[in-house]
């Protein structure tokens, strides 16, 4: 058995999902598949594979039909970076990296990442520096600080950055004891409700409602995965909220696309009435965020019983760091993921992984732990909770070990062409990565192409 397919029967197992289903699956290839030492290609096999063969089995409770499941690591690897092979007529779309974002020497001579992609995110680390927006005002203002005083100080403010540190350190840390105490993926019964079908229709996961209230990469991959075996995807978002078109395009695949101002009233309103009517309830915000709102997992479980309510976080839902933002690139910075890259590849500074691979998995995985949800509410009936954080998972991808012998080279664009489908969309003929998993069967595919935000009305078709 592959190393990949050994992880993989770790979380299938531990999922409690049928063991035979395993015999069904074919992982190809193994790491190394990218640069670098950590072992980012076992970890898109698996997660990817845990995914598409929970597909399957939603298709076998419902038809009584096995199928076969493969995927190969090239694929797999591609659909980890999909964003970055993604083009609109023959050209990529704009870098959302801003100028501000990325690493910067402190004071006390450590490192720090500021992600500034945001600009409400920019604007208010200026603030807290009190400096222009130019690299080098930053970084002389941040010479100034300590650089856990400035990580503290901009967390208090709510903007996004990360003091670089090895895994020793942050293995000390009471944020990383709260995270090693998490399961990686947890599915807690919230709510009583009868049984019901695990979809109806002429594809895997037809027939099921999916309410995705998330942004940037790790929730909308979780959707995207849904949509590509059938699901009715419908994302949430609102006009005040910040996007990144270029995430929205790669993402976006297969979903319908609604706008929903939470702060007033009526709007509130009406996606309770989504509610009512979904099978599931995405929602990336920080932990206890939507619950001033009216949307914790206890009242969209009392709003439609037998909801499964999917929950992804930075850091989880306990210690210290709970209630902080983050993104992929700052939780490898804080838990020494960064550093360890910068070693392995002998140079002075962090390097993250060649992917955003936290991001990715936890999306995949999400997806999974959606269906296994579904498969307990089919068959025993009730209301789930499933809750994932990129902390978490990264704690899980460095636990894989690392890569022996030669580093790989670089995937290009070029050694990925032919993973590659086209789509005319309304932001033009878009090119992106095709769906790294093949049923035989029902083969992925999104029966819609990316949209703008807020493209639809937020209601269910009929």
């Amino acid at each position: 058995m592959s190393d990949a397919a050994t992880v993989l029967a770790g979380l299938w197992q531990a999922a409690g999902c049928a063991p035979e289903a395993l015999e069904r699956l074919s992982l190809t290839g193994r790491d190394p598949i990218l640069p670098g030492r950590f072992k980012v290609g076992t970890a898109a096999l698996a997660s990817i594979g845990a995914s598409a063969l929970a597909v399957a089995e939603c298709w076998r409770l419902r038809t009584g039909r096995a199928q076969p499941v493969s995927v190969e690591i090239r694929a797999a690897a591609a659909a980890f970076r999909s964003e970055r092979y993604l083009r609109v007529d023959g050209q990529p779309p704009a870098d959302p990296w801003s100028p501000l974002s990325g690493f910067y020497r402190a004071g006390d001579g450590r490192w720090m990442q500021l992600h500034c992609n945001f600009p409400h995110h920019r604007d208010g680390v200026l603030r807290v520096l009190g400096c222009e927006a130019s690299r080098e005002a930053v970084g002389a203002a941040i010479l100034r600080w300590q650089a856990a005083t400035l990580e503290d100080a901009l967390a208090e403010a709510g903007m996004c950055a990360g003091m670089v540190r090895s895994a020793e350190e942050w293995a000390a840390h009471p944020q990383a004891r709260a995270v090693a105490s998490l399961p990686l993926l947890e599915i807690v019964r919230i709510g009583d409700s009868p049984p019901e079908p695990c979809g109806d229709g002429l594809r895997p996961l037809s027939g099921l409602r999916v309410l995705d209230l998330t942004r940037v990469i790790a929730g909308p991959v979780c959707g995207r995965t849904l949509a590509a075996h059938g699901a009715e995807v419908m994302l949430v978002t609102a006009g005040h909220l910040p996007s990144i078109p270029l995430l929205v395009m790669d993402t976006g695949r297969g979903k319908l696309s609604a706008a929903l101002d939470l702060r007033r009233a009526e709007e509130a309103g009406r996606l309770r009435r989504l509610i009512r009517e979904a099978d599931v309830f995405c929602q990336g915000y920080r932990p206890g965020a939507l619950d001033g709102h009216g949307f914790s997992p206890e009242e969209v479980a009392a709003l439609r019983p037998g909801i499964v309510y999917v929950t992804l976080s930075a850091y989880g839902q306990a210690g210290p760091w709970r209630g902080r933002r983050g993104f992929d690139s700052l939780v490898q910075s804080v838990s020494g993921i960064a550093h360890d890259g910068g070693v392995a590849a002998g140079i002075e500074g962090p390097r993250p992984l060649p992917a955003q691979a936290l991001d990715h998995a936890t999306g995949y995985l999400a997806a999974f732990g959606a269906m296994v949800a579904l498969f307990r509410r089919a068959r025993e009936g009730g209301s789930y909770l499933v809750r994932l954080s990129l902390a978490r998972t990264g704690r899980w991808i460095d636990g894989l070990g690392r890569v022996d012998g030669a580093l790989a080279r670089d995937l290009r664009p070029e050694d990925v062409a032919d993973l590659m489908e086209p789509s005319d969309t309304p932001f033009g003929l878009m090119q992106a990565v095709a769906p790294a998993e093949h049923l035989a069967e029902t083969p992925a595919r999104w029966a819609r192409p990316a949209v703008p935000l807020g493209t639809h009305e937020p209601a269910w078709p009929r």
